[in-house]
């Protein structure tokens, strides 16, 4: 039997709660939420991966998250190659 995919929420919380944990100074690999969510496996966790993005996009644009390129902040709505995850920073 085979382990139905996270819904949305079920990314979305992962995510907040990973960026969370880190803190606001540190930043996570988007492929830490689907392994989280999936298991350490990449045939089980990188199925995750569009999904995880499309989440960061929807989370970055209202301005929950931060997309990090380069460990500068990137237009979530315009963005290629490796990225990462943070809290907005305060200051």
């Amino acid at each position: 039997m085979t382990k139905a995919a996270p819904d949305t929420a079920a990314i979305e919380a992962c995510m907040l709660r990973l960026v969370a944990e880190r803190g606001p100074e540190k930043s996570i690999c988007p492929s830490e939420v689907a392994r989280d969510l999936a298991g350490p496996a990449s045939e089980q966790w990188g199925p995750l991966m569009q999904p995880v993005r499309q989440v960061a996009v929807r989370l970055a644009s209202a301005g929950r998250i931060v997309i990090l390129r380069k460990g500068k902040p990137a237009d979530p709505l315009d963005f290629k190659g490796v990225y990462r995850l943070s809290l907005p920073r305060l200051d």
